[in-house]
């Protein structure tokens, strides 16, 4: 049975929801500075349970598809996105995320041949402000390789979802599996780095048991399906519009559960990044450019909100 928009608009949303709280379990149930185990524990198994689910593989070209998009969306964002939440100011990275859409447009121009609207750019614009609103604190020098690792981390990501759209999924094949494939890939590609970075995995007491089975099942394999089913069924300015609620979820989590005050100014641009992403589901498909072809784009924001907060 088809679901109608708003039902399938909420459901896509729950991903960024879900990554929204990533902050408050690593810092409350997870052992500190192991981002890379981390995110190694996040990406394959929940890949593994997956492709468990589907019990498809790849054919043909999607071995390496799968490849490259599990490099784009998760081993190569991952591994960038922590490192730039540990190198830049507070909440830097954050921002530099929620420009998500803006990188998705100007990809989508380049690769699918979509011209970008007006109100998609200026309702971008607000949405990044408005974030960066909520995050940004008083910090000190900006770190060279910090920004141009957020930067490289949103392109990643930015990519990795305009190729989706543009590859679709192969005859018969769902986003459980596609997701699968993904995740399987990406964690494979961290591993190694993982233990060369970081060394043996730490030693887990239950609370951090909890916490990671939580990561990878709820906020990893259920989110990332939940988003690339989206991106499937979704127009492109719907689904990047989503990311910045993930931002703003850390942001109402640590005020309720971990007791961090939200000041006006902060409020205030909550209400900025919120409405820009109700504005953003009503905006009409972008025009094609001339001479160019492929698929409507639909862009997947990231979950730099809940890495960018690990500095705190």
């Amino acid at each position: 049975m088809a679901l109608s928009r708003p039902a399938l608009i909420t459901l896509t949303a729950l991903a960024p929801v879900s990554w929204g709280t990533t902050y408050a379990v690593t810092t409350e149930f997870l052992p500190p500075d192991r981002p890379l185990f981390t995110a190694l524990v996040r990406a394959l198994p929940a890949g593994l349970l997956l492709l468990a689910l589907a019990r498809v593989l790849p054919r043909g070209a999607w071995w390496w598809k799968a490849a490259v998009l599990g490099a784009l969306n998760i081993g190569a964002f991952f591994p960038l996105l922590f490192l730039s939440a540990y190198r830049l100011p507070g909440g830097l990275a954050a921002v530099v995320g929620s420009a998500g859409p803006l990188f998705v447009a100007g990809l989508s121009a380049l690769l699918l041949g979509q011209r970008p609207s007006a109100r998609t750019l200026v309702t971008g614009a607000v949405a990044a402000f408005g974030v960066s609103l909520v995050v940004l604190r008083a910090a000190g020098a900006l770190d060279t390789l910090g920004l141009l690792a957020a930067v490289a981390s949103t392109a990643s990501m930015s990519t990795g979802t305009v190729l989706t759209q543009r590859w679709g999924r192969p005859e018969g094949v769902g986003p459980l599996a596609l997701t699968g494939w993904q995740l399987t890939a990406g964690g494979l590609l961290i591993a190694p780095l993982a233990f060369l970075v970081e060394g043996a995995p730490p030693a887990l007491d239950g609370r951090a048991v909890g916490g990671y089975l939580y990561l990878a099942a709820a906020n990893t394999a259920v989110a990332y399906w939940l988003w690339f089913r989206g991106i499937g069924r979704m127009t492109a300015t719907q689904v990047t519009f989503l990311g910045p609620l993930s931002p703003l979820t850390a942001a109402v989590v640590g005020w309720a559960a971990l007791g961090q005050a939200l000041t006006p100014v902060q409020l205030a641009g909550m209400g900025l990044a919120f409405g820009a992403t109700v504005a953003g589901q009503f905006i009409t498909r972008p025009s094609r450019t001339v001479g160019v072809t492929g698929r409507n784009v639909h862009t997947g924001a990231t979950d730099v909100r809940d890495a960018a907060a690990l500095r705190r």
